[in-house]
């Protein structure tokens, strides 16, 4: 029996397999609202097989964006455009598909060009907006100095992802990732790479956490713990020695659970220019593993899982509890399906889609050439 098609309870949510839709920026929304791209992508992902998708990085605030392009739960358009295309998606999705949305700021690596765009520092006459950040170091050369933020600043933010959070909460979505990952401001807040504050957010690793907990335990507050799952994305290292490591990854990890989070997804990098990665097959379930061996919380492994029997051999190693995979499904926006009949499991299909399944058609299963 495939353990990858194996159900789940994620929190207070049952997921009818562990095959996650990774997060992934689109940079194609209208001042933070989902526009026509996100009525067509959003739909396809949920016919992806996935038992669970969590939308793109969705920023708190407007200066929170990565690009001008970037989604945003921070208005009241934004709000009512997402829950037209969520509900559109959730209607066509397999049943029992479960969606959530990744919540972030990007902080110091904010207002930039969209990658198409070359991904650089907006220009002065292409209105650009003040970055915020733990400490006045910029991330690269040529980039913005962030101002350092002050307790006003940070109760902001905080208020910030917690009305994200209701808003979410009034969409339907069925859980909320908090982005603490990839170099943007609550990654950078818990890096020493970044964060050089002589405060109480700073100085140690107690300190460096401080805002991460604060704003979890904030949202939780304000998520019901009985309808809606919470986790996070955390970085497992920096790969440099003077930044985020396995074992801060390990005490973030406990201190996000004794917050009341449901998960952790276990990621790597992002925090600094110029970083050499090993980037390669599984090349961060590692980090997941340790994660759920020394902390026992749900873990989601992610990164560079792309073949179905990869997928399998993580959950069924117990290395962890969910595989997050973004490119495979942009590659193959029936991921799900395919990975179901090389794996010999039952999977459930939209209905227009059902007299494709094997079963009901011998010889004829979904499979690539």
């Amino acid at each position: 029996m495939s353990q990858l098609f194996s159900p789940l309870n994620v929190g207070p949510i049952r997921v009818p397999n562990r095959i996650v839709v990774s997060p992934m920026c689109q940079y194609s929304a209208d001042d933070g609202s989902a526009t026509d791209w996100h009525a067509a992508h959003i739909p396809a992902l949920a016919m992806s097989g996935a038992g669970l998708v969590i939308l793109e990085a969705t920023a708190v605030e407007r200066i929170g964006r990565i690009t001008h392009g970037c989604l945003g739960l921070y208005s009241d358009s934004n709000e009512r455009r997402l829950r037209d295309v969520v509900a559109s998606a959730r209607a066509f999705a397999p049943a029992g598909t479960k969606f959530g949305i990744q919540l972030a700021h990007a902080g110091r690596k904010a207002s930039n060009q969209r990658p198409w765009e070359g991904g650089a520092p907006l220009g002065p006459d292409q209105d650009p907006w003040p970055v915020v950040g733990p400490s006045a170091i910029a991330f690269d050369n040529g980039w913005q100095i962030p101002a350092a933020l002050d307790e006003v600043g940070m109760v902001r933010i905080r208020d910030a992802f917690v009305a994200a959070a209701i808003r979410s909460h009034r969409i339907g979505l069925d859980l909320i990732e908090l982005h603490m990952a990839h170099g943007y401001l609550l990654h950078s807040f818990f890096s020493p790479i970044s964060n050089r504050r002589d405060d109480a957010y700073g100085r140690d690793l107690d300190g460096r956490m401080r805002l991460l907990l604060e704003i979890a335990r904030a949202v939780r507050a304000v998520v019901p713990s009985g309808t809606v799952a919470l986790g996070a994305r955390i970085t497992g290292t920096d790969w440099r020695d003077d930044g985020v490591t396995p074992d801060d990854a390990v005490v973030l990890a406990r201190a996000l659970k004794e917050a009341g989070l449901d998960y952790v997804c276990v990621s790597s990098g992002g925090g600094a220019p110029g970083v050499r990665v090993p980037v390669g097959p599984n090349y961060q379930v590692p980090f997941a593993e340790r994660v759920k061996r020394e902390v026992g919380i749900l873990t989601q492994a992610v990164g560079m899982i792309v073949t179905p029997s990869a997928a399998e051999a993580v959950i069924a190693e117990g290395r962890a509890d969910q595989v997050a995979i973004a490119r495979g499904i942009l590659d193959d926006p029936r991921w799900g399906y395919h990975a179901a009949t090389e794996l010999g499991a039952e999977i459930a299909l939209p209905a227009p889609y059902a007299r494709v399944a094997p079963k009901l058609w011998p010889g004829a299963a979904l499979k690539r050439s």
